[in-house]
């Protein structure tokens, strides 16, 4: 962003010395009333700097500014500079186009505002000669981005949090690997792998999250299955808790906003690899996103969807959608599903009155406190032994069984993928349960470790509390795992007391050749068929070493660098500026400014006018463009009708006819036979005769169907006024 939001006053005196000479006079006017002959521009801009200095001026100008006039100030400084358009934008939904054309014009007629070109653009600017009066509005943006304080003890067991903890994770890649088919044929989840997954992760979107992981790599598809990448889950894990939500979630939105047949089949080989830079360029905004985002607040969405597009707009962060959005940018529908992925992850919670926060830390640590103290019942209600906590070791699992455990909120992730590199998830509900089962535990041999670091993790984990049936139990796997080998390629390996095999049906006719004694290879075409006529053989542990495969390219650097820290912090949102200054207190006194009002309606009282010049003096009072007395004595002033209502019917031919000429918006009001009011407003093309009446042809904006209309339905007909500078 930039350093000021104010030009320097140079560009302020250039944009109001090109103006036509009838609109640049009338503004001197307005201000000095009549002005002496000869003319000349550059004094007249010199005296006008002079005036606006004025301590008392400012003071004055300070008065007049309303909660309107100070958002509309500080969403102009917020932006940039922005384009009229830009802003409505900005306040759809709170401005209609007349409302907020109306406001701008009043703030350029009180020579707060003034607009300058670029580029045959037209963009909003601040007066640099009154920051003195604006700088502490520019830097209040929380009219603009709305919060209210969040109740802390209403969050003690905050609903949905830690949806996706590291126990939650270390369980989904647990479940993904006990998995044989874990896609349909012609693409997609099995539908039996979805309603098991339900049961064990209830209200966890899982396909969210495992397609979210795969863009991240974490997962491969290989065939119909689906397998963790060790390599790629070694740098995940290095990762802080807070790093591994926001890469989640930007896995998530790509898998949400990227069509699949666009990227497959080469994201479902390497994923990663085809959205490296868009998800490291997600991340980064999702992680800048969150830092503006203060604790302990609740957020409106509108006031979410606000601060993504500013972040966007002025270039802090851009979104990395990809080519099949573009054109589209920060819209509704791609900024929503970014909102559900922020929800499945837990980096945002929402209340019952649709309200987004993030958990603050108390309640983040009351909540895992609370699911603590929860697995820990639990434990102790089924519990053949609880670890007792030490002030050298605290146990982070507890062993229910001898056979299974429950794992406590502090456990480290690393520990956490390692014991599920080994167990089965079992539940993962008011506890989250893992079960070391034969099978699990010939996954982790399949994976190289060993009965004993098994055992070790166990016994660490749970503070030596590790039952002896199990220790047992486990090496003796280990000692049969290593009896029976399966490479792949596919070579069979036969112990000495297990080379009879070899000679017996069905193994016997699938060997091809005898490499050596106890090795050899097979005529099977698919491992399948090995294992299973292995297990018709009576062998229920077969060994199956993973297959070496080159490392793929770029994976000697993490590719989930962590975020540097962000370039823009909560306070540049929501924090309230310390006034000071006597100009400074004056702002938002309704009061005071009723009561400057009132001064200059009695000093008017006193003159000697003309009814026009009266009406004239008396709408720039309501208008605030009077700021002292003398402003109202010896002023040239002509009187413009703008607006005619109900039978004036003089009135709204004169106001349409004007309008017609110079072409300028006009709004209408009329009312439907059920009595509903209706509003347009557009540019008037002609007045035609019909049946004695005389009809209005407008033609609406934004654009629309033609409307034809009887003066007489319309209620109200009002000239909207054009900008002084041109627009």
């Amino acid at each position: 962003m930039n350093n000021s939001p104010f030009r320097s006053p140079d560009v302020w005196k250039s944009a109001l010395l090109i103006l036509p000479d009838s609109s640049y006079f009338e503004l001197m006017r307005s201000v000095f009333g009549n002005i002496k002959t000869p003319f000349n521009k550059q004094r007249l801009a010199e005296d006008l700097e002079a005036f606006l200095s004025r301590k008392e001026i400012q003071e004055a100008i300070a008065l007049y500014i309303d909660e309107t006039d100070a958002r509309i100030i500080a969403a102009i400084a917020t932006l940039e500079e922005p384009a009229p358009g830009e802003l409505e934008t900005f306040f759809a939904g709170e401005f209609s186009y007349a409302e907020l054309h109306s406001i701008l014009l009043n703030l350029e007629e009180r020579l707060i505002l003034y607009r300058f070109q670029e580029k045959g653009v037209y963009h909003l600017a601040l007066n640099p000669l009154l920051e003195p009066v604006l700088g502490p509005i520019v830097v209040d943006k929380s009219s603009l981005f709305p919060s209210e304080p969040l109740e802390i003890s209403e969050l003690s067991n905050p609903p949905g949090y830690g949806v996706l903890d590291d126990r939650i994770l270390a369980a989904l890649f647990a479940f993904v690997s006990d998995q044989q088919d874990f896609f349909k044929t012609e693409g997609g989840i099995r539908k039996k792998i979805l309603d098991d997954g339900r049961l064990l992760f209830p209200g966890l979107d899982l396909e969210s999250l495992i397609g979210g992981l795969q863009c991240l790599g974490l997962l491969q598809q290989q065939g119909e299955g689906l397998v963790p990448d060790e390599s790629k889950i070694r740098y995940f894990t290095a990762l802080s808790f807070n790093e591994r939500q926001e890469y989640c979630a930007a896995g998530i939105c790509i898998d949400k906003t990227i069509p699949k047949p666009a990227l497959w089949p080469l994201a479902a080989k390497f994923p990663l690899q085809a959205n490296r830079g868009r998800l490291s360029a997600l991340t980064r905004f999702i992680h800048t996103f969150m830092d503006a985002l203060k604790m302990a607040q609740r957020y409106p969405r509108s006031t979410l969807k606000r601060i993504a597009d500013i972040l966007e707009r002025s270039g802090i962060e851009q979104i990395p959608w990809g080519v099949e959005t573009k054109g589209r940018g920060n819209s509704d529908d791609l900024f929503d599903s970014m909102l559900e992925a922020f929800k499945t992850v837990g980096l945002l919670g929402t209340d019952s009155r649709d309200g987004y926060f993030r958990y603050p830390p108390t309640a983040r640590e009351t909540a895992l406190q609370v699911a603590r103290e929860t697995a820990l019942q639990v434990a102790r209600e089924t519990a053949l032994q609880v670890a007792p906590e030490t002030s050298s070791q605290v146990a982070v699992i507890a062993m229910d069984t001898a056979f299974s455990c429950i794992l406590y909120p502090e456990i480290p992730f690393s520990d956490a993928l390692a014991l599920a590199s080994f167990s089965l998830v079992r539940e993962t509900g008011t506890a989250v349960r893992f079960e070391i089962t034969r099978e699990s535990v010939v996954r982790g041999f399949d994976r190289g470790m060993n009965a004993e670091a098994m055992v070790t993790l166990l016994d660490r984990l749970s503070g030596n509390q590790v039952d002896q049936n199990l220790r047992w139990t486990v090496k003796d796997w280990e000692s049969r795992y290593s009896g029976v080998s399966l490479h792949q390629g596919i070579v069979l390996t036969l112990s000495e007391d297990r080379r009879y095999l070899a000679e017996a049906e069905p193994v016997s006719s699938l060997i091809s050749r005898t490499l050596m004694p106890g090795v050899y290879l097979l005529s099977a075409s698919e491992k399948t068929d090995a294992i299973q006529a292995l297990h018709k053989a009576g062998i229920d542990i077969i060994a199956q070493p993973p297959q070496l495969v080159d490392t793929l390219p770029g994976d000697r650097y993490s590719p989930y660098p962590s975020q540097p820290e962000s370039r823009f912090h909560s306070d540049g949102f929501q924090d309230k500026p310390a006034f000071c200054s006597e100009v400074e207190t004056l702002f938002l006194d309704t009061e005071k400014a009723e009561q400057a009002k009132g001064r200059f309606r009695s000093a008017l009282e006193k003159l000697s006018l003309t009814k026009g010049e009266r009406d004239e003096l008396s709408a720039r009072i309501e208008r605030r463009l009077i700021l002292n007395e003398s402003q109202l004595v010896g002023v040239s002033v002509r009187y413009e009708k703008l607006e005619a209502r109900g039978l004036d019917y003089v009135g709204k031919t004169s106001i349409a006819k004007q309008a017609i000429t110079s072409k300028q918006l006009i709004e209408i009001m009329w009312s439907n036979p059920d009595g509903e009011v209706n509003r347009v407003i557009g540019i008037p093309e002609a007045m035609e005769k019909s049946g004695g009446e005389s009809l209005l042809v407008l033609k609406p904006v934004p654009p629309g169907d033609t409307i034809r209309l009887p003066l007489g339905k319309i209620s109200l007909l009002r000239r909207i006024k054009q900008s002084i500078f041109g627009e």
